[in-house]
Order: C-alpha cells, then structure tokens, then sequence
C-alpha cells in the first residue's frame, strides 16, 4: 500500500469558482491565471478545471507551449513577456500574447522580422514596482510598439499591489487606477486591470464596488482556487477549496505532564496527553515554521499541530478526539478546513502552500467530500 498522504484536486470547484469570478465582473473577459503549475494543481488540470476561461496566463513559454501541445485552442498570455528574443517566433507560431514591461523587450522586438502579427500587452507600473514603464514613460514605450510592423494589438495592463485595499494608507487601489488611467489617457487598446482582490470589489464584496475597475480584462488567480487575497476565508465570497490534503495517523503517543515532542523539544505538555503521529513533513510542502495551534482535523474534529514539522512526520494533539488511532484519517487543509487558515496560523499564504505541494504527494482528482 502506499504511504496514507494524499492530495485531491476538485476540478468541479475550480470550475465553480471561475463562474464566481464572472460574477463579479460579468462586462470582462477572464485570463484564468495558471502559472507555477497551476498554483502545484498541475498545468493540464488548470486547463481541463478552467476550460471555459477566456484565456489562460502563465510565465514560462515551455508552460505556454505545452498548453498548445495538450489541445488549447483559445489565447495564451505570458504574464512576465519573453526573456530572450529566441522566444519571438514561438509567438507568432503558437499565438501566444506577450507582456511587454521593459525598454530591453521592445529593442528586441523591434529588430526580430515577424512573419506573422503578435499580440501583446504593455505594462504600466503603477507603485507595485516590479515590472513596468512608469506611467510618465508610458505613452513613448506605446509609441514605440506602435510602430513595429509586427505588432497586431496592445492592451493596457498594471498589477495592484494591495489589491485587497481601494485605499490602502501607502498604496490603494483607487490610486493605482488613478496613475494607470493618467499614463494610458487616450490611448487606444483594451484595459486588463484587476487580479483576484481588483475582481471582488468590481462586486463589492470587499467593501465597496469601484466602477472605475470596470476593464476589458481581468486576471484572477488565487480565487479560482479557493484562496483569498486577505480579509475573510474563501467560503466568506462563495468560494470552494480546489485541493484537500489528507493523511493518516501512523502512530499514537501518550506522554506524560513535562515531556517534550519532536525535534528540538520545543512542545512540552502540561498535562497528560495522546499525541498522533500523521505521515506529513515538510518534504510533502507542508511549512516547517508551522506553530503549535496550526489546525488540523482528525477524523473530521478540529484539534491543533504540536511539536516541531518534520521532513516526513508531523504531531498533532488527539485530547479532543480521544477514540482517534492509527489509521484515523487527517485533513490539513481543503475540505472542511480553508487552507488560508492554515497558512494565517503558519505565518504564511495560501498560495505557498499550494504551489510547495512536492512531486512525491500522490494527487487524485474530483473526489469532494470523500475519505
């Protein structure tokens, strides 16, 4: 038999979750954003759960390919653009979109002869301050892929940087809008605007509809799997969890007032007490700096995490759910427990732990609700 951990991949959700997305911008079309494997979902099941997607977004042009080669016929954008100008035919070959955020990747357009027209996206930096033209610099870098023969269409783009905030002390989103639409003012192409946090205040389901969110575009990404960008838990805006993992106890300590557990000690109970030992650690991607108190549910029982993660085990605390032995099944986030719960309570976020999911957890698909 195989080690008792696994994780199970509920395409039925992610499929719910992008109607969610529509809803709340029903005037947009939607990239579906599929990069780091799907968010460790995988690629093809990305496609298979999003299939009725506008468009699928991703990094990689490998990713980008593989799309094609697995029997995606709609677009295709690269959300951090080309990294060499080798990668310029495969655009044109494949009709793959292309984000254009630096002065480096227009030179490079401009000087490869493109058989065939490309679309691409211009990034503006708005605050966020990663990639992107600064909106002062904006209309000439448009200018500039204006003028390339090969270019068929520009679409406007930014990223918000807080985007669960409309005014956020440093940088809202009302602000970023405010300098997107200053840099792109009169110039002609589509808009594509919000990710997940932008998507649910077009329906103001984090404090206030924005209009001015409204664009041709939107790129949600940790809401089609179940997370949320901050604030409340995914259920909170309708929302289901796209993966559950599960393990098993493989064994059971009872240990006295006093004694420690795992590496370093660091857990020493205070009163007699049934520790379960669940076949997880950190090689599977569950996060090491996990504290004692992180959540776990143990034959469907809330109880808590003790003791240090380790490479392949981890200890979780059996008093609330005294009959519990080897072989009681274990959820550690997904079904029944919101995996940005337990991120909150590992320091960390959603989206770490699903892209951390390792190679070596068996995945299984569409099996909601069961053991």
């Amino acid at each position: 038999m195989p080690r008792p951990l696994q994780a199970t991949i509920h395409l039925d959700s992610m499929q719910h979750n992008l109607n969610q997305a529509r809803a709340c911008a029903p005037m947009s079309r939607l990239w579906a954003v599929v990069k780091a494997n799907a968010y460790g979902h995988g690629l093809e099941r990305g496609m298979r759960g999003f299939a009725q997607a506008d468009g699928l977004a991703l990094i990689e042009t490998e990713g980008a390919l593989r799309l094609r080669e697995l029997g995606w016929i709609k677009p295709i954008l690269l959300l951090e653009g080309i990294f060499d100008a080798s990668d310029i035919p495969l655009l044109a070959e494949h009709n793959i979109n292309s984000t254009v955020h630096c002065i480096e990747q227009i030179k490079m357009l401009e000087y490869t002869q493109l058989y065939r027209p490309i679309d691409v996206h211009l990034k503006m930096n708005t605050g966020m301050n990663r990639l992107g033209f600064d909106p002062e610099d904006y209309r000439a870098a448009y200018k500039r892929l204006r003028a390339i023969p090969g270019i068929r269409s520009i679409t406007h783009m930014t990223h918000f940087a807080n985007s669960d905030e409309l005014e956020h002390p440093r940088l809202g989103i009302a602000e970023q809008v405010r300098r997107f639409q200053m840099g792109a003012d009169g110039l002609e192409g589509e808009r594509s605007l919000s990710n997940s946090g932008g998507v649910l205040h077009q329906a103001g389901l984090l404090g206030g509809l924005n209009a001015e969110l409204q664009s041709d575009w939107v790129r949600p990404g940790i809401m089609l799997y179940g997370g949320t960008p901050g604030g409340r838990t995914a259920k909170d805006y309708g929302l289901l969890p796209t993966m559950t993992l599960k393990s098993e106890i493989i064994g059971v300590q009872h240990i006295q007032a006093g004694d420690s557990v795992g590496y370093g000690s660091r857990f020493q109970a205070d009163r007699p007490m049934t520790v379960g030992v669940v076949a997880c650690g950190y090689a599977d991607g569950y996060p090491r700096h996990a504290e004692h108190g992180t959540p776990v549910l143990v034959n469907g029982v809330r109880t808590t995490l003790v003791g240090r993660v380790s490479m392949d085990m981890m200890t979780v605390d059996l008093t609330p759910v005294p009959n519990a032995g080897v072989g009681c099944k274990v959820t550690l986030w997904g079904d029944g427990l919101p995996i940005d719960e337990v991120a909150h309570s590992a320091g960390t976020i959603g989206y770490e732990l699903m892209c951390a999911l390792a190679p070596r957890v068996r995945v299984t698909e569409n099996r909601l609700g069961c053991d």
